[in-house]
């Protein structure tokens, strides 16, 4: 007889409230009437967590193809989110910098993020809060540590 795999495992936990968190987000943004996409939302808040980075450490850090977080980009420039500018210390390579311009946006974008994360988390106090966090944290660590 196979073995059934319990829903409160916490693997299956982490990885059903991270889609459902994903999807949430993505609803969220689309309703907001904010003219972005969720993909380019999220480019521009890991954009946000980490401003002059390059256009390959982005991708890897978003865990997606260097064309798909491109793509992204290049609707964030248009709409004035961003600009790419010239990595000195490689000229083959171009830092994606915010422009003031974004500010307002991101701004926007936390609002709603915030108020998922107030939702999501009604009920767990505050403390219990910061002990996910920190666990979650580690887990990551330990996770980007075994995908090198």
């Amino acid at each position: 007889m196979p073995k059934k795999l319990s829903a409160d495992s916490l693997g299956f936990l982490i990885t059903d409230s991270a889609r459902l968190m994903r999807m949430t987000f993505e609803k969220r943004i689309a309703d907001a009437g904010l003219n972005l996409t969720p993909g380019e939302a999220r480019t521009l808040l890991h954009v946000a967590m980490d401003n002059g980075s390059r256009q390959l450490d982005l991708a890897a850090r978003m865990g997606v193809e260097p064309m798909t977080v491109c793509t992204f980009l290049d609707k964030l420039q248009a709409s004035g989110l961003i600009e790419r500018q010239q990595d000195p210390a490689d000229r083959r390579a171009k830092k994606i910098v915010l422009t003031e311009t974004s500010d307002s946006m991101i701004d926007s974008i936390n609002i709603e993020l915030q108020s998922l994360m107030a939702e999501a988390t009604r009920g767990i106090g505050e403390e219990t809060k910061l002990l996910m966090q920190e666990a979650l944290g580690t887990f990551r660590n330990n996770l980007q540590k075994m995908a090198r």
